[in-house]
């Protein structure tokens, strides 16, 4: 069996879960590597990764290259005399970093392999309408997501979820295929395999604006999926019209109402506790909202602090 000396690489609240688990499965972390603190807020003060913060609380060395090339940091990450490297929502790594430790690289992706490859795989997995996802475990080579498969875990994705709540469970079903790859490594036993790609191959691209405005003519599954794929972060959104003033609208939290109507998609319905849309086949009800300039609120605090005009309609 070989003794680990294990560097961890990552970021957000999603690597915090991971490197909980490799922590406290004893396995010995001898560096942490994450983003550099970035002014945050109206203060511009400097905020810390999420890693970082966790790192710090348990006394763990911690590396914040700017740039992941330099010879410094090659020679602080040499120094550390890591055997394997662990990768959770870092950045692309040079050959350089990947290739320096003698068990290697792995990196675990929110998807089930070679599919939705890319920055957000919960979120595009939601809306797309999948209904399965997962994790993989797979050693990191020169391209992204590309690496040998270690292995993956399966879960279905719940018909009414949103990315928050399948993030959170990703979280802790990603620590156990992490926990389990460290046990194959540590034996000597990885039987990782070459991906192959299939026919249709669906791609997580990083979440742009655009890509999160809703289109209120297309088909109402098309629409609800994107809410909730786009929920809690960065939130699905859309321009509210009201007596001849627009204003942003971010849509958390919808349901589907399906039946007939002759309004045109984007009509609102409404009295003081409710706001439905009207879209292809029926309407979507808004429950959790956030208007340009305010904080996030239900549907029924919007109505009692905003004075719709029968007119009013998003788009």
């Amino acid at each position: 069996m070989q003794a680990l000396r294990i560097v961890f690489m990552g970021t957000p609240d999603f690597a915090v879960g991971i490197l909980d688990a490799i922590v406290q499965g004893g396995y010995k972390v001898v560096g942490v590597v994450t983003a550099p603190d970035r002014p945050a807020g109206r203060g511009r003060k400097l905020n810390e990764s999420a890693v970082k913060k966790y790192a710090q609380d348990k006394g763990l060395p911690i590396l914040q290259p700017t740039n992941l090339k330099s010879e410094d940091f090659l020679g602080e990450l040499k120094a550390l005399n890591a055997n394997l490297q662990v990768v959770v929502a870092f950045r692309m790594l040079p050959k350089a970093v990947w290739q320096m430790p003698e068990f290697g690289t792995f990196n675990l992706h929110a998807s089930l392999l070679p599919q939705y490859r890319g920055a957000a795989p919960i979120n595009w997995a939601i809306i797309n309408g999948e209904i399965k996802t997962g994790v993989t475990t797979f050693f990191i080579d020169d391209k992204i997501d590309t690496g040998a498969i270690i292995l993956q875990k399966e879960t279905e994705i719940h018909k009414d979820e949103d990315a928050g709540s399948l993030h959170d469970r990703l979280m802790v079903l990603g620590a156990d295929a992490v926990m389990e790859t460290l046990e194959r490594i540590s034996q000597g036993n990885m039987g990782a395999m070459v991906q192959e790609n299939p026919a249709e191959l669906k791609v997580a691209h990083k979440i742009q604006r655009d890509t999160c405005k809703i289109d209120w003519s297309r088909p109402m599954d098309e629409i609800y999926n994107k809410i909730r794929g786009l929920s809690p972060y960065p939130a699905a959104w859309s321009t509210l019209t009201n007596d001849g003033e627009q204003l942003d609208i971010k849509i958390y939290k919808a349901t589907k109402e399906k039946t007939d109507h002759s309004l045109d998609f984007g009509s609102l319905l409404f009295d003081k506790k409710e706001l439905k849309v009207a879209v292809k086949n029926g309407f979507l009800k808004l429950w959790e909202v956030q208007l340009q300039g305010k904080r996030k609120m239900t549907v029924s605090d919007l109505l009692n602090g905003l004075n719709l005009s029968k007119n009013a309609k998003i788009g």
